[in-house]
């Protein structure tokens, strides 16, 4: 219990609401009919007291054939404090015997992501780059990704002062 008391409390993990979770169901023909995954999201959480990452879990069953892609809404979103960001990995035992792989390679979610329009909502792009044909096959409450929170630093002449307000690309447009 002593590496839990001394480790700092840098974030929270809650659910996205309802209508931000369909939403990104919406339109996407393999998500058809799954609206009551939203009632089944599990927060993520840490396996053992030394795992530094918190495993993502799919809420909903998916089956992903070789070479194949899928953005999955997780229902997640983080509040994370100032000078801290979560960074997503694939879950290492998925990644080694399927090559899964995330489409940005590392997902950054930064603290002011949280206030988005869309809440803050973490979606996760997962690609099977499987070389000998397996189709992978996530069962809804599976981890499929994992998250590790990280400090950062900014260099001394920052004097960035402009408003997130989306996702994917939105700290560019």
């Amino acid at each position: 219990m002593k590496g839990i008391i001394d480790m700092e409390r840098v974030a929270a993990f809650s659910k996205v609401s309802r209508d931000i979770f369909t939403s990104a169901l919406a339109g996407n023909d393999c998500f058809e009919g799954m609206e009551s995954a939203y009632d089944d999201i599990m927060l993520p959480k840490r396996a053992t007291t030394g795992s530094a990452g918190y495993d993502f879990f799919i809420p909903f069953d998916l089956e992903l054939g070789a070479g194949k892609t899928a953005l999955i809404p997780t229902g997640i979103r983080a509040r994370i404090n100032d000078g801290w960001v979560l960074m997503i990995f694939p879950r290492s035992g998925l990644g080694f015997k399927y090559r899964v792989q995330l489409d940005n390679t590392v997902g950054i979610i930064d603290s002011d992501y949280y206030g988005s329009s869309n809440e803050g909502h973490i979606m996760i792009k997962i690609t099977n780059d499987s070389r000998t044909g397996k189709t992978l096959s996530l069962t809804k409450g599976q981890g499929f990704a994992q998250g590790i929170f990280l400090p950062f630093g900014i260099t001394e002449d920052d004097s960035v002062s402009e408003i997130r307000d989306g996702g994917f690309g939105s700290t560019t447009k």
